[in-house]
């Protein structure tokens, strides 16, 4: 039995979505072979295969009814609606994409293309790895402190741990950096889902897992 889609709440003129473990696409849904960088593509055609956007992690789309989406298992994904000029964009930000900013530039992308505000955005910010699940080294802290982030609200250490998984060392709150990039974006409708899909086994998590595990599907597109 599939299990049901989490939805999100955008209002009227767009439906976004993640699929959970066993959840099944309600329609097809355009998605690229990300690669954790910042580059980002604007779908002005359906039916764009992985094939066809090779090395793409942010989409966005003025289509209606084509529905674009990322791929995650841990890295956070950024849904964005525009109900003001119609466009909608979808964002794979895991640490990488976070320290690059993609979702600063996909709005910035989203303006200089659409006439997009940032304050007409309303952003979701999906299930990805929590806090207290991501423990990181040394040298990605700096990677977050070279690119000017609050670390005193990011990042924590938790010394030594009690030997349970994750305990103890360096974490990153990746909800809140992503958040913070989208408020210094000026993006005012900010909803977080912290579901840690490092916990909560209806999501696959490429650390809990292995990097061969199943997707999660983060989609959305207009109505």
């Amino acid at each position: 039995m599939y299990q049901e889609l989490l939805r999100y709440p955008l209002g009227k003129g767009a439906e976004a979505f993640t699929t959970r473990r066993d959840s099944a696409l309600p329609y097809p849904v355009i998605q690229g072979h990300q690669v954790h960088g910042d580059r980002i593509a604007v779908i002005d055609k359906p039916g764009l295969t992985r094939a066809d956007l090779e090395g793409y992690d942010a989409f966005i789309c003025k289509l209606p009814g084509v529905a674009i989406g990322v791929r995650t298992a841990d890295c956070v994904p950024i849904l964005l609606y525009d109900p003001v000029q119609r466009v909608v964009a979808a964002i794979h930000s895991g640490w990488k994409g976070t320290v690059l900013k993609i979702a600063q530039k996909t709005i910035g992308l989203m303006k200089c293309d659409f006439g997009c505000l940032p304050e007409n955005l309303r952003a979701i910010i999906g299930p990805a790895i929590g806090p207290n699940s991501f423990q990181v080294g040394p040298e990605v802290v700096e990677k977050f402190k070279d690119a000017g982030f609050p670390m005193s609200q990011i990042w924590s250490f938790r010394g030594e741990g009690d030997g349970s998984p994750m305990s103890g060392g360096h974490h990153i709150d990746l909800y809140t950096a992503n958040r913070w990039i989208l408020e210094e974006s000026g993006v005012r409708d900010i909803q977080v889902f912290d579901i840690d899909t490092f916990t909560d086994t209806s999501f696959f998590s490429a650390r809990r897992e292995g990097t061969a595990c199943g997707r999660n599907i983060n989609a959305i597109r207009l109505i």
